[in-house]
């Protein structure tokens, strides 16, 4: 999805590809197959570009610190991008800057895990620190008896150092604060979004995060910019937030993405910037883009695989059914509950209810493979 940004602004892109049938080599001419977790590989790679910038956070920190010893250009670099890989650093961080944080304990075994949970309340939300994504690595535990169980000790037993647990947070909804920053200190945020979830990964972004308080979305816009300005961010950020009424200023810090993100795929139509563009802006130094709406509203919607395998054979249904839909179809192999693309719709600030109901027909049409 960077590909097409890089080329209006006439950049080589160059991809470290995981396996030879990866979406991504598709889409860029130079896509050489190797290991990202092995350092050679990857100072074999790096030798041959001006700047490496990354789609995943799962990259070996001290690979990271190798390669910035050697005078790579590592944006963002492994003392900011370890915020988003281990989610201890990323609560140390918060609350150090004095950002509004759940509570939270690292925990390195079931005696205080349950210490914990007497403490804060149950149930508890226990995490592996690194690793996890779309739901994975999280377990939900509701008594002192679950927190004793076999799997919390095999999480025990198989995580090298302690494990974060949480309180379980009442939020109203879940938000996401989207902002880039460049190395000049320039940042930019865009509107802040509501992120709708189903089964631990996100289903629909909704933009603007429609009734959020003013105040709200001011103070979640600039909490984001003070974590992108207090660790040295690169590139795009995304804080996902809970939204909380009457607690704090309105929202507490959920998790961190240092990368474009599933919550800012909307601005691909929706944005007078999108955030693969303005993510290559900022990683080069570039001036950034305007972040504002195009309209006055966007609703970005995934689909998963599904029944229907020949996502092509149903375009002519889809694009005819909704003409306003923008259909982005990440070229991955369909596998039933794998984000394999979304759909974008914009509109005027008082369509959001419209604008997700020709969302969700073109994705389900994608999905299913008939109208």
């Amino acid at each position: 999805m960077m590909a097409p940004a890089a080329t209006a602004l006439s950049l080589e892109l160059r991809v470290l590809a995981e396996s030879p049938d990866v979406s991504a080599v598709a889409a860029v001419p130079t896509a050489p197959v190797g290991d990202y977790t092995d350092l050679e590989v990857l100072r074999r790679f790096a030798a041959d570009v001006d700047v490496l910038t990354f789609d995943h956070e799962h990259v070996p920190t001290e690979h990271l610190r190798a390669l910035l010893a050697d005078g790579v250009a590592v944006r963002p670099g492994p003392e900011a991008l370890v915020h988003a890989q281990d989610k201890l650093v990323m609560r140390r961080a918060v609350d150090r800057l004095g950002l509004p944080n759940p509570r939270w304990a690292a925990v390195a075994d079931a005696g205080e895990l349950v210490a914990f949970g007497e403490d804060a309340g149950w149930p508890v939300v226990l995490k592996t620190p690194r690793g996890g994504y779309d739901g994975k690595g999280v377990m939900v535990l509701r008594t002192a008896d679950a927190a004793r169980g076999q799997e919390p000790a095999r999480w025990f037993e198989q995580t090298e150092g302690p494990l974060l647990v949480e309180e379980m947070v009442p939020f109203a909804r879940e938000l996401s604060a989207l902002v880039a920053r460049a190395p000049s200190g320039e940042v930019r945020a865009w509107p802040v979004v509501e992120s709708i979830q189903v089964g631990g990964v996100c289903d629909e972004v909704l933009a603007p995060a429609p009734d959020l308080l003013p105040e709200v979305a001011a103070a979640a816009a600039d909490t984001a910019r003070t974590i992108a300005t207090e660790l040295g961010v690169t590139g795009v950020m995304a804080a996902e937030l809970f939204e909380t009424p009457g607690r704090g200023p309105g929202f507490l810090v959920n998790e961190l993405a240092m990368r474009p993100h599933n919550s800012g795929h909307w601005t691909m139509d929706g944005a007078v910037t999108g955030q693969f563009e303005q993510h290559l802006r900022a990683v080069l130094d570039l001036p950034l883009g305007d972040t504002g709406l195009v309209g006055g509203a966007a609703v970005m919607k995934n689909f998963l695989g599904g029944e229907n395998q020949d996502l092509f054979g149903a375009y002519r249904a889809a694009m005819g059914a909704e003409p306003r839909a923008k259909i982005h179809n990440y070229g991955k192999a369909v596998r039933p509950g794998r984000k394999i693309g979304h759909v974008n719709v914009t509109g005027g600030a008082d369509e959001i209810p419209e604008l997700r109901r020709r969302a969700s027909r073109a994705a389900a049409i994608l999905r299913d493979g008939r109208a």
